[in-house]
């Protein structure tokens, strides 16, 4: 695992890329749990679409999607979700990287917009890096995330950079450096969804279930439509 330093105090999404939020979505933990318990568990990373049952905490006025809209305004609106959930038997690592696809509707050829990918069945595609950098990205822990529980790990500043190049990529967050999103049940990592990220195996693995949200507040050119969550 790398050498961590905590950046749950002092980071700021302007600044730094990332800020926590605690405790913004404990009022509604159990609900969550609750609804997101009814998932398929055997995923690493599951891919939702169609739960009506998340608009209420993902909405512009949720206890979640409020979050985003501090930051996007009330125009801001869920894109993409994604259930993580790291166990003891399920304990990988990610090496670090940009998220570069939005998910959309259905494919429509957009100058700026590609290449393709389809992705359970939803369709994937790398949109202008200015898109990306207008966008933020919410992490919800719905169980602890200490050092030693692969917490997500951030190169600081790095979302001000633009589009890396992977050979790049190593020299950036050792400029960066590193910070170490750790979290209790019920708090919200907000990030600008470019960032540099990464995430190490748990060296003593648990339950680690993380809804990670992409939101957005501008419409696609050229008919392209956000999937949505």
């Amino acid at each position: 695992m790398a050498l961590l330093v905590d950046g749950s105090a002092d980071m700021r999404l302007e600044r730094d890329g990332a800020q926590l939020f605690p405790e913004a979505a404990c009022g509604d933990l159990a609900a969550l749990r609750a609804v997101l318990g009814r998932m398929p568990a055997d995923h690493a990373g599951l891919r939702l679409n169609g739960i009506a049952a998340l608009s209420p905490f993902l909405s512009a006025g949720g206890s979640i999607g409020s979050v985003a809209a501090g930051h996007l305004g009330r125009a801001s609106r869920p894109v993409r979700a994604i259930l993580f959930d790291k166990s003891p038997a399920m304990n990988w690592a990610l090496g670090w990287h940009q998220d570069r696809t939005i998910c959309v509707a259905e494919r429509r050829d957009v100058p700026g917009f590609g290449p393709w990918t389809v992705k359970r069945g939803m369709h994937h595609v790398a949109p202008p890096p200015s898109l990306l950098a207008g966008m933020v990205t919410l992490r919800v822990h719905l169980d602890d995330v200490p050092e030693t529980n692969a917490p997500l790990l951030v190169a600081p500043g790095s979302h001000r950079l633009g589009k890396l190049l992977e050979a790049d990529i190593a020299g950036v967050v050792k400029a960066c450096g590193i910070r170490a999103c750790l979290a209790d049940a019920g708090d919200v990592w907000l990030y600008s969804t470019p960032i540099l990220h990464a995430s190490d195996a748990a060296t003593h693995p648990g339950r680690r279930r993380v809804l990670q949200v992409d939101y957005a507040a501008v419409d696609l050119p050229g008919g392209l439509q956000w999937l949505g969550v």
